[in-house]
């Protein structure tokens, strides 16, 4: 807890719907939003809602959804249901709506929540109310602008960067889930006002299969993409040292004005998805290194925007 505390100060924004955990995707489905009432139980015992601006979150529209996603897609995420779906075959085939990704009750109310969170997150950045802001409900990266992926609906971490980007010429994207942001770097690849980086498990097939080193982007947004391909078990120390010359070289190279952390819980150790050996002590570690070096040249806002840490992103909603 003390190196969370040195992260958080009495400028940091805090989002959390009381309802956003009594969605559920589905018997046995790994993806538990039941967990962000937990974690809020969390932050509540520990004191650490003393450190922070508490807000209940605005709930996004389909019109800030539309300004990532196409129209017809979140058209069809509100208009889908478990009771009518079946009058959607075509469409949930196309949109990549099945197994991973179900239709529940509630999924367009779930984005909406969590979506809304992240938003908001970015605008307080924007007007600077706040130097950083978490939504432990946020940091969906996989999905796309035409299709769900990988448990992802609305990519709220996309959404917030077009809406940082209003005011910030430069935006770094840090993701440490196991699995590769490609969500996050598709909607990016070709611009150089947004960087992205992402440490992850790459090889043997694991989801989303993509996060090549040689994936660096195109246009204008050539070399502003990095990968950090990893291999199963990596541990504390190894971490560690990739980690740390990584982010120093890219914080000082791109000098960003706002940067947003995707802090996925599947990294951990024992996590049921993940492959790694690492604990939760790196994970701060990581947040206090990044946090004192951003400070070394201009201490940019922070956005935790997760499954955030999300902006910052955490990724909190898959069960260990």
């Amino acid at each position: 807890s003390e190196n969370i505390s040195f992260i958080m100060t009495n400028r940091t924004s805090y989002f959390y719907d009381p309802d956003v955990g009594n969605f559920h995707y589905g018997a046995g489905h790994p993806m538990k939003p039941h967990r962000l009432s937990l974690t809020h139980s969390l932050v509540l015992h520990y004191g650490l809602y003393k450190k922070m601006m508490v807000f209940k979150p605005y709930k996004a529209s389909q019109h800030d959804m539309c300004r990532f996603h196409s129209e017809d897609y979140i058209d069809f995420l509100q208009k889908v249901s478990p009771n009518n779906m079946q009058g959607f075959t075509k469409s949930l085939n196309t949109f990549n709506v099945g197994d991973d990704c179900p239709v529940f009750p509630g999924l367009f109310e779930f984005c909406s929540r969590y979506t809304g969170a992240s938003l908001q997150g970015a605008t307080q950045l924007n007007h600077k109310i706040c130097d950083i802001a978490i939504n432990w409900a946020g940091g969906l990266h996989h999905a796309k602008k035409f299709e769900a992926s990988g448990f992802c609906y609305v990519n709220d971490i996309v959404i917030s960067i077009l809406e940082l980007l209003k005011y910030h010429p430069r935006v770094l994207y840090i993701d440490i889930d196991i699995h590769h942001g490609d969500g996050v770097q598709e909607a990016f690849y070709l611009t150089d006002r947004v960087m992205t980086v992402s440490f992850h498990k790459y090889g043997n097939y694991f989801f989303p299969g993509t996060g090549d080193m040689y994936e660096v982007g195109a246009e204008s947004g050539r070399y502003y993409c990095l990968n950090v391909p990893l291999r199963d078990g990596i541990d504390d120390q190894s971490y560690r040292q990739l980690f740390q010359p990584v982010i120093k070289q890219v914080v000082d190279f791109y000098q960003p004005t706002c940067i947003v952390l995707q802090c996925g819980a599947d990294s951990l150790g024992c996590d049921r998805l993940g492959c790694f050996n690492l604990t939760f002590s790196t994970t701060c570690w990581s947040l206090v290194y990044m946090r004192t070096h951003w400070k070394t040249f201009s201490s940019p806002p922070v956005c935790d925007l997760s499954r955030v840490f999300r902006v910052l992103c955490s990724r909190l909603h898959a069960a260990s």
